[in-house]
């Protein structure tokens, strides 16, 4: 789940339709995405491209491999956490191509983490806890202070000093 675009989540079955549009990326910028992982066995789980890290009946290419020495999906992805795919299409072009990487499991817990990952971490939070999101199960403004305020770093142009101050009126307010 892309963290702060629920309402505009584009259906699984047009990832792959290039006719489809979906968040826009402009040539030369970069973005930072935040995303939760769905836990197998819950609703949500993606229908389209067959999944590579678990077993399904209708849809695991592991399991429809009949050699008995094919290592399955727990062993053959075990230091994976996820595939990110992403689909881009080249100036002047109007067909897609796919971009596709594993994400390794490198077990750094969050205070190993760079600054700009963890204050982008507190933006997030702060947004689920505005929007009063479901998902924020947990999320406290003492935990996004103390999270924002430790990964403020180097902050020329103040613009994390004002989001950590609009944290602070924003608890103020949540408590009335």
């Amino acid at each position: 789940r892309l963290i702060g675009y629920e309402n505009r989540a584009l259906a699984d079955e047009d990832f792959n339709n290039d006719k489809k549009d979906a968040g826009e990326i402009g040539v030369g910028h970069r973005v930072t995405a935040l995303y939760e992982l769905i836990p197998v066995g819950t609703a949500g789980q993606p229908t389209v491209d067959p999944l590579k890290y678990q077993k399904t009946e209708k849809n695991d290419p592991v399991s429809e491999k009949s050699d008995a020495d094919t290592p399955d999906s727990e062993t053959q992805y075990a230091d994976e956490l996820m595939t990110v795919k992403l689909r881009y299409k080249p100036l002047q072009t109007s067909e897609s191509v796919l971009l596709s990487t594993a994400v390794k499991d490198n077990e750094l817990a969050l205070e190993g983490t760079g600054n700009d990952f963890r204050f982008a971490a507190s933006v997030a939070g702060f947004g689920m806890l505005l929007s009063d999101s479901d998902h924020a199960d947990g999320v406290t403004w003492p935990q996004i202070l103390t999270l924002a305020k430790g990964a403020k770093g180097t902050d020329n142009e103040g613009y994390r000093a004002e989001f950590i101050r609009l944290v602070e009126t924003a608890e103020i307010l949540a408590e009335k």
